[in-house]
């Protein structure tokens, strides 16, 4: 059975006329006569009885009409939710974001990409950098957004914009008047991070170590907010992505900005490769895409 038969079928079983049901399709009378009849040989039996003056439903066509009418609605909206989802009418967007970015930046972006696509949904997974790349790799998420994996990563990476680490100190600091402060400066104080296997602990520890330098590490947290949280009640020191500046800045810490070394790398967004996005993805790359992030600095 086809579609264009189930039509057929349904126009002259609701009609019980062929003439009314050629109108209705706009096949000639040939043309209707010929899909029912092939209808019928697919079967294995007549669903019509008729006369010159009479149509009339044999006890099978009567089997196959409800049968048919749910076949046919069911194509029909199948049909009308695939074209709304190409036309960005309704669909579903996965992605998994860095809490850096997530927390600071995504917020602004999903506002510009809701104005823009009102009926597209959004789920967000707010993870470290580890299980972003993870996710994408197995397809629980269509994007990631994160910092650039390393070589030998089987993920396509887009740049987005370079984010360099700043440092944090409490407000009452002796720094904190300060436009600029080196690491060596920033480490003769006790110093609060992220727990391993951060991304952000990761990278700054490998930066430092090539440069001789250590992490003197007294408070770890799992959540940048918390590590902002200790900075600004004054247990420590600590550096984070600069993205994260005016998230410090609220939770009462001040952002200086970091020279040597300067620790920077490029954030971006993560896809599979081999794997077409859907429409409403797409859509969500192209709002990344097109967002005029520049290189992330301390004001």
């Amino acid at each position: 059975m086809t579609v264009k038969q189930m039509r057929a079928f349904l126009a002259v079983a609701q009609s019980l006329s062929f003439a009314v049901a050629c109108e209705r399709l706009h096949l000639s009378q040939s043309a209707l006569s010929l899909t029912i009849k092939a209808l019928e040989e697919g079967l294995g039996g007549r669903l019509f009885s008729r006369t010159t003056r009479h149509v009339a439903l044999t006890p099978e066509g009567e089997s196959l009409l409800p049968l048919a009418r749910r076949l046919i609605a069911e194509w029909d909206n199948a049909e009308d939710e695939m074209r709304q989802r190409f036309t960005l009418q309704r669909g579903r967007v996965t992605l998994a974001a860095i809490p850096s970015f997530s927390g600071n930046l995504l917020p602004r972006i999903l506002k510009n990409f809701r104005t823009r696509h009102p009926r597209l949904n959004v789920t967000v997974n707010d993870v470290i950098n580890e299980q972003v790349l993870e996710m994408v790799r197995d397809r629980q998420v269509e994007l990631g957004v994160a910092f650039k994996p390393g070589p030998g990563s089987a993920l396509t990476f887009t740049p987005l914009y370079m984010d360099r680490f700043v440092a944090i100190v409490p407000s009452d600091s002796q720094w904190a008047g300060r436009l600029l402060i080196d690491w060596q400066t920033l480490l003769e104080q006790p110093f609060i991070t992220l727990q391993r296997p951060s991304a952000v602990r990761v990278m700054l520890e490998e930066h430092l170590q090539a440069r001789q330098m250590k992490l003197p590490v007294e408070f770890e947290s799992h959540q940048l907010a918390t590590v902002g949280r200790m900075v600004a009640s004054g247990l420590g020191v600590s550096a984070v992505p600069a993205l994260c500046a005016e998230q410090m800045r609220e939770l009462g810490a001040r952002c200086i900005t970091l020279h040597e070394p300067v620790i920077e790398r490029a954030m971006g967004i993560l896809t599979k490769p081999g794997h077409e996005l859907s429409a409403a993805a797409q859509a969500m790359f192209d709002s990344l895409l097109a967002e005029k992030l520049g290189e992330r600095f301390c004001d």
